[in-house]
């Protein structure tokens, strides 16, 4: 299976396609379309036809036998989309009124690719969610019409079978896999009302009893909603467009879980900030989200929305499980460096750590050993290119276009499940013939006072490191009591005391510090749930400390300020509130 998978690339030097591993010259079964204009591409699901529309007509071929199916003369084509069976080719370009102002031509055309011949078109103004949902085996085909699902059946798209009408429905998504087909609909909330997400299985939609489960939100102007591969679960993160307590522009993010069960449940986040990206794993009983303001954390889930896994912090925002999910890489692109980790998701073992720097796209191979990352135009428009890594984090290919070209999109062909059988990890980097993809290190700005003296460490944080959150004691699988919890966070909170009291009686080197910022004088981690009133105790705790120098200062014979003094006669007033708020007075 080797050198099966290739890539597509498309760009302003045409459309053409890269042989995959091991061999990367350009494919000779796809005969290069030169021209500069080529608007969109597609593969079909199972990778074996591939569509692109150059500005004149929109061609379909057969890969594996590198032979024209069909040309349909679409010059303005921008969305090309194939049914799961290879049935139907959808194509879709701007809508446009008729002079006189009178309603178009219908813009979105579905194709029957066995005859060539034009199924069905419609009028969709739109181009977000402009192409219909097929359920995988296309006997059931959905979009959305005036804010109500129309389901067609077997792809006859003369007769609607089914409608599911709603307030306003303003978004659904078909669940993948087999049948029964469900759907997941999305209601926004209005005049106080809220909005919510509602599961269905198809075709019973009568009534509020009918829907298999049903979360209502009030913080969302708009949802993004995820299916696990079996179908059995959702995961819905509402987003507002606002932040109103001003914490962030990126709005405010809630994750939600809904089973087709009916169990529903809010995803606890442990940090404040954003939500990035939440992914499912294929096996479809773990999801991980990457969340919180910089530096991220990112954690794994099970279906009971308990952390399973905690990665720590770190400079991330997007998260990609490999297709056999036994590899998960974390990944920061966009505004950050392009720092990857590769973690093998079995042991929880960090595999390699590649840096794709500029990456304004990433994708699995479907072989699950290989990975693509890009700069692409029109998000960058320096320095196009794509680089094609082995996960232990060799890069075994890299191509960058002309500077006066651009690169647009890069594709791998897709495969079926099964097709490529998952493989032993890997921690030893694949050998290969290029260099690794080290960046310049970029030298931090010192200020002109600071540039003939000593280098010290000025991270602005310490990042926490990564942790196991399945509780295990004396080695069983079972979950843990409260009682026993309890005992097991004052057993380490003294185990820490007893560390940091050591290490403040044997300071050794000045640069080792225990991830965790060795709290003062060994006093355990206690939090009272409040965040307002941990800061609070943290601050009291500051001034303490500065009273303590002070003091010892004094007693060295030091003459002190007048402020100074005044800071010591404040000490019994703070031991005071100190202590009240502890106790929670």
């Amino acid at each position: 299976t080797s050198s099966l998978s290739p890539v597509a690339v498309r760009g302003s030097e045409g459309l053409y396609m890269v042989n995959g591993p091991p061999r990367f010259a350009e494919s000779t079964a796809f005969q290069r379309d030169s021209g500069r204009n080529c608007k969109a591409v597609a593969f079909s699901k199972d990778g074996s036809l591939f569509a692109w529309c150059n500005g004149e007509k929109v061609n379909v071929v057969n890969v594996t036998r590198a032979e024209l199916l069909h040309s349909f003369d679409l010059p303005k084509a921008v969305c090309l989309e194939f049914s799961p069976k290879n049935n139907v080719l959808a194509t879709w370009q701007a809508y446009a009124t008729a002079k006189d102002g009178t309603a178009g031509v219908p813009n979105l055309q579905l194709h029957d690719l066995r005859t060539g011949k034009c199924l069905k078109s419609f009028i969709q103004k739109k181009m977000q969610n402009w192409c219909p949902c097929w359920a995988d085996d296309e006997s059931i085909c959905a979009r959305n019409v005036n804010n109500e699902v129309h389901f067609f059946e077997n792809n006859n798209f003369n007769t609607i079978a089914n409608k599911l009408h709603l307030q306003k429905v303003s978004d659904f998504v078909l669940s993948p896999g087999a049948q029964p087909a469900k759907v997941a609909v999305y209601v926004p909330g209005s005049k106080g009302a809220p909005s919510f997400v509602r599961l269905y299985q198809y075709p019973n939609f009568g009534g509020p009893q009918s829907a298999l489960a049903n979360k209502s939100f009030f913080k969302a102007d708009k949802v993004t909603m995820l299916w696990n591969k079996k179908a059995t679960a959702v995961l819905v993160i509402a987003s507002t467009e606002v932040d109103k307590t001003g914490a962030s522009y990126y709005g405010e993010q809630t994750l939600h879980y809904l089973a087709a069960s009916g169990e529903s449940a809010v995803v606890q986040l442990p940090k404040n900030g954003p939500i990035y990206d939440v992914a499912w794993s294929p096996n479809s009983v773990e999801f991980c989200a990457v969340y919180g303001f910089m530096p991220a954390k990112a954690t794994v889930f099970n279906l009971k929305c308990d952390p399973v896994f905690d990665f720590g912090t770190g400079p991330r925002n997007a998260a990609y499980y490999s297709p056999h999910g036994h590899i998960l890489v974390l990944a920061g692109f966009g505004n950050l460096r392009g720092q990857m980790e590769v973690w093998d998701v079995k042991n929880y073992r960090l595999i390699s750590k590649p840096v794709a720097s500029d990456s304004t796209y990433f994708a699995w191979c479907p072989d699950g050993e290989h990975i693509v990352t890009a700069t692409c135009a029109p998000r960058l428009r320096v320095s196009n290119g794509y680089r094609i890594w082995h996960y232990t984090g060799s890069v075994l290919h890299s191509h960058e276009v002309p500077a006066d070209e651009e690169m647009w999109q890069v594709l791998w062909q897709p495969f079926l499940d099964g097709v490529f059988p998952e493989k032993a990890v890997k921690y030893q980097a694949v050998a290969s013939e290029l260099p690794g993809a080290e960046p310049r290190p970029a030298q931090a700005y010192r200020p002109p006072a600071l540039r003939n003296k000593p280098v010290t460490s000025s991270k602005l944080h310490e990042d926490e490191p990564p942790q196991n959150m399945k509780p295990h004691l004396g080695g069983s699988d079972k979950p843990l009591s409260k009682t026993a919890l309890k005992n097991q966070r004052k057993h380490e909170a003294k185990k820490a005391a007893k560390q940091e009291a050591k290490a403040d009686a044997n300071p050794g080197p000045a640069q080792v510090r225990a991830p965790q910022n060795a709290l003062q004088n060994a006093v355990p981690a206690v939090t009272t749930g409040d965040p307002e009133v941990d800061k609070k105790i943290k601050n009291l705790k500051k001034k303490l400390k500065a009273i303590e120098q002070l003091k010892e200062q004094a007693a060295a014979g030091k003459q002190l300020e007048k402020n100074q003094v005044e800071k010591i006669q404040k000490e019994a007033a703070l031991l005071k509130e100190l202590e009240d708020l502890e106790l929670g007075v």
